[in-house]
């Protein structure tokens, strides 16, 4: 496994470090961009770099914010088998910092269900 970049920015609080570089979850409907919907762009928490647009954003019901696309040349995967299932985990690829899991289950057959904390927001204009 590829070494996750460290960088200062982001590094602010235990969850952060518990999603983003131990692959763990925030707790569902608790996350700061759930109901989030300003126009712009949403950033790894980690590196700001950008992964998803705000118009991609929709309700899933499921407790964390969901996106249809992804900023494709961003985002990586790899398949995920903890807790007794098999997901596919998606991750920043520029810091390789845990983002959250994408289904096949959405509105365009991808539903990325993602951590709040793993991001940062920039708004458009």
């Amino acid at each position: 496994m590829e070494a996750l970049i460290c960088y200062t920015i982001g590094m602010d609080n235990d969850l952060k470090r518990h999603v983003c570089i131990n692959k763990g979850t925030e707790p569902p409907f608790s996350g700061q961009y759930l109901d989030h919907y300003e126009d712009g762009i949403y950033c790894c928490g980690m590196c700001n770099t950008s992964l998803f647009e705000s118009s991609e954003k929709y309700d899933s019901g499921t407790g964390w914010p969901s996106f249809s696309n992804a900023i494709s040349e961003t985002i990586g995967t790899s398949m995920d088998d903890s807790l007794g299932m098999v997901r596919t985990e998606v991750h920043c690829k520029t810091c390789k910092a845990h983002l959250g899991h994408v289904f096949d289950d959405g509105p365009t057959h991808l539903r990325y269900c993602i951590n709040s904390v793993a991001l940062n927001f920039k708004p458009g204009n």
